[in-house]
């Protein structure tokens, strides 16, 4: 049956008796507009459950908003009169650990004039609820989504934390892990201890019949230390579904209980004054026989619901998809269809990030132009979070379809660039290390600082002739790869240590809880003596660091790099030149990306084409004019971000 309107409202008045009449009003209308996206999220995954489901969680959400702070219903109400405050040009994001950074919690926010100095408004501080003890996939195997990490502080020290970063306008990112928990959270333990409500929140199988009818079409994600994706538990004595390692049990979705103990996580983390949640492993909450068991429509049903529960009760929080899938997936975890711009604000683009570096290596657009522009729309009202360089490995997602077209070999070119990236190839400044090498794939993922793939370590001695020269092309490639990033539109986000060129970690293997994943190659402590380069215009830190400041000021005020505008791929003139089109009301602004050490021209009459007469490069200040042969000239890794004067 559905519920009646009546029925939910008449359930939401008895959650909030003792509220004021204004309040209660303001709730209603919210249950209004978003009670079809939450009914409809639920029919599709539990069916005939989806009724006391909905009543539920319309309790749940009652609650929450009855018992949120003053502070945070403002912020409610000043989002929701600024929907695209995710899309604003001066949105800049800082992604880190929190203990890498600043030791702890109070550390953060005694660093935030760092942050502001770098023009942040959106800190991402990665996995920092409690973990199980030991190795627990560098905090993703969570053991208590409502405890912070004991060394990094108290559930009292994150809300203050908030707190304080509000007030300097910088949005509060943490994660949630939705695919799996810890073998040592309290329901995994109940599952072990025999409570069948618990065991029905996991996977387990009396024997190997279902698990190996899955394994016939499930791929590996850690094949070199989590072979396979189920694990034999004698407590349990069971074959527990463990996608990621052992010890992260993934949970079962189509439990109605399960997706509701969520829903009440993500209000209580809202609570706190988290802004955004970065949904991780997104991709795997829905298992489906004879398929990969990733990206099923059920996926986007939960997601949509899971959004309808936070809007109604916090709706200044926002959902931000993890999903490193296949380019042409990705938009669906912004909405497509029926659930058009209905499942998360924001989404990575991992295809951009992964196209940045295959570009720098082969000197070469036109693979990426291609599948850039194959890219469908996303939805209004949602952006991209845009980067050079995350926690994580690098993966290198190009398609065949997309090597393909641009006359190349899609295996061939992914070999390449784990050859390039990791300093196989001859003449390559990148040493980067392979991380999960698949022999039966061929699949070579790869570990390593930003820095570091693009050639610190590789630099000439100090006192060679070349030195200097070598140390100028370094800095361009950090600072066009970035360019990109910041002129795409969407979310740009900066990986912790990036901003000063920090090298690969060379103690990382140091740490017993490290030495057997060497994506911690990129994950250092803060050098805090390091960063006061920064100030250092000599320095490549202070080069780094100042030619980010000025980007990020820059595209501040550039209109044009909202995420509301599309980025266009114009057809290539020069195959070292990316021409990334944003045709905004007031005019066009047209991006030039020279990814090569070497000049590189494109044709005046282009802009000409384009309404941009006068032509004005917003980075430098200064006037375009043709030269004698009708074309522009960019310097080695130069970025021109052009505008009408």
């Amino acid at each position: 049956m559905v519920i009646a309107s009546s029925s939910i409202h008449s359930i939401a008045t008895a959650e909030l008796a003792g509220v004021s009449k204004y309040k209660r009003e303001l709730f209603a209308l919210r249950l209004d507009r978003w009670w079809r996206d939450l009914y409809e999220g639920l029919v599709a995954v539990y069916g005939e459950g989806a009724d006391a489901l909905a009543v539920r969680l319309v309790q749940l959400a009652a609650n929450a908003y009855r018992d949120r702070e003053a502070e945070l219903h403002r912020l409610d109400m000043q989002r929701t009169l600024d929907p695209e405050w995710l899309q604003a040009p001066r949105m800049l994001g800082y992604a880190t650990y929190t203990d890498r950074f600043a030791d702890d919690l109070e550390g953060v926010g005694k660093q935030v004039e760092y942050l502001k100095e770098l023009g942040v408004t959106y800190l991402h501080l990665l996995p920092l609820l409690r973990p199980r003890d030991g190795d627990n996939d560098g905090g993703y195997a969570v053991a208590d989504y409502r405890t912070v990490r004991p060394d990094l502080g108290t559930m009292d020290d994150l809300r203050e934390l908030a707190t304080k970063l509000r007030s300097e306008g910088i949005s509060l990112v943490l994660d949630l892990v939705l695919n799996h928990v810890a073998r040592e959270h309290p329901w995994a333990e109940a599952a072990r201890a025999g409570d069948p409500k618990y065991r029905a929140f996991f996977y387990a199988f009396d024997d190997r019949r279902t698990p190996d009818a899955y394994e016939r079409t499930l791929p590996e994600v850690f094949p070199d230390f989590a072979p396979g994706n189920f694990t034999w538990d004698s407590e349990m004595n069971a074959w527990v579904w463990t996608t990621f390692n052992s010890w992260q049990w993934d949970v079962n979705w189509t439990n109605p209980d399960v997706f509701y103990a969520y829903a009440d996580i993500i209000l209580f983390l809202a609570n706190q004054g988290v802004e955004v949640l970065r949904l991780d492993a997104i991709a795997f909450l829905y298992k489906r026989r004879g398929t990969d068991s990733q990206n099923q429509p059920e996926v986007h049903s939960i997601t949509q619901a899971l959004r309808a529960v936070a809007r109604i009760a916090a709706p200044a929080l926002a959902f931000k998809a993890e999903a490193i899938v296949d380019p042409t997936e990705l938009v669906q975890y912004l909405g497509q269809g029926t659930h058009y711009g209905k499942v998360s604000e924001l989404a990575y683009h991992n295809s951009l990030m992964v196209h940045i570096w295959s570009m720098l290596a082969s000197r070469d657009v036109r693979m990426a132009a291609g599948a850039l522009r194959a890219l469908p729309p996303i939805p209004a009202g949602t952006a991209w979070i845009t980067y050079v360089r995350c926690h994580d490995d690098i993966g290198w997602a190009i398609s065949d379809r997309d090597a393909d077209a641009a006359g190349a070999s899609g295996p061939g070119h992914r070999a390449f660039l784990a050859d390039y990236y990791s300093g196989k190839y001859q003449g390559s400044p990148g040493r980067g290390l392979v991380f999960q090498y698949n022999p039966a794939t061929g699949d070579r993922r790869i570990s390593g600082s930003l820095a570091s793939l693009a050639g610190i370590d590789a630099l000439p001695p100090h006192d060679a002739v070349n030195h200097q020269q070598a140390v100028d092309l370094l800095v361009g490639r950090i600072l066009v790869a970035h360019a990109i990033a910041y002129g795409w539109g969407g979310v740009p986000v900066l990986w912790m240590g990036d901003e000063l060129a920090l090298p690969n970690d060379s103690h990382w293997a140091e740490d017993p809880a490290h030495k057997n994943d060497n994506r911690w190659v990129h994950r250092p402590k803060m050098p805090w003596d390091v960063a006061s380069l920064r100030h250092d215009p000599a320095s490549i830190q202070g080069r780094v660091f100042a030619g980010l400041v000025r980007l990020g000021e820059v595209r501040g005020r550039l209109p044009y790099l909202s995420a509301s505008v599309p980025a266009e791929v114009l057809e290539v003139s020069d195959p070292g030149v990316l021409p990334v089109l944003h045709r905004h009301p007031i005019g066009p602004m047209l991006g030039l990306y020279n990814v090569t050490e070497t000049w590189r021209a494109f044709p005046m009459q282009v802009l000409t084409n384009l309404g941009l007469h006068n032509p004005k490069d917003e980075l430098s200040g200064a006037l375009l004019v043709a030269e004698p042969d009708g074309n522009i000239w960019l310097g080695p890794y130069v970025t021109r971000w052009i505008t009408s004067a």
